[in-house]
């Protein structure tokens, strides 16, 4: 891990750049103020999208859902739970594809939920269906 580490605000879009050691102490954006890690999932919509998952240099967890689907409802707060969980190791986002059908037809979106890992542009893991926080965490482990 270099020693600053470049993280893209949810509220205005802005990228930060952190030191590394300083992670754990509740970075906040340079342009908004607003909290980096830890605060909840990001929405996402095509740019931010793209900003998230490209230019991060923390792992980015997509969680691909839709209002309808009960699954996906179960399992928001167990997402929201390993956002704060994770914090610092990796940034947690959710992609409505209701609102945003090309982000999940760009990424073979077949089922909902399904959580995507992006490491700098690429996937690196896929996992369908619904779980709880503490098993997200432990299928992560090996992809932070």
């Amino acid at each position: 891990m270099s020693d600053a580490l470049v993280l893209p605000c949810s509220s205005c879009g802005r990228l930060n750049r952190v030191p590394a050691a300083r992670l754990a102490d509740v970075p906040t954006c340079s342009a908004c103020g607003s909290r980096l890690l830890g605060a909840g999932p990001a929405e996402l919509g095509p740019d931010a999208f793209a900003r998230f998952t490209e230019r991060s240099d923390l792992p980015v967890v997509v969680d691909f859902w839709a209002p309808w689907c009960a699954p996906c409802r179960a399992m928001a707060p167990q997402f929201e739970a390993a956002t704060r969980a994770l914090a610092g190791r990796a940034i947690l986002c959710k992609v409505n594809t209701e609102d945003h059908p090309s982000i999940a037809q760009a990424h073979r979106i077949g089922a909902i939920p399904t959580v995507v890992v992006f490491r700098h542009g690429r996937e690196v893991a896929r996992h369908a269906g619904a779980v709880s926080a503490s098993q997200l965490e432990t299928w992560l482990e090996p992809h932070l």
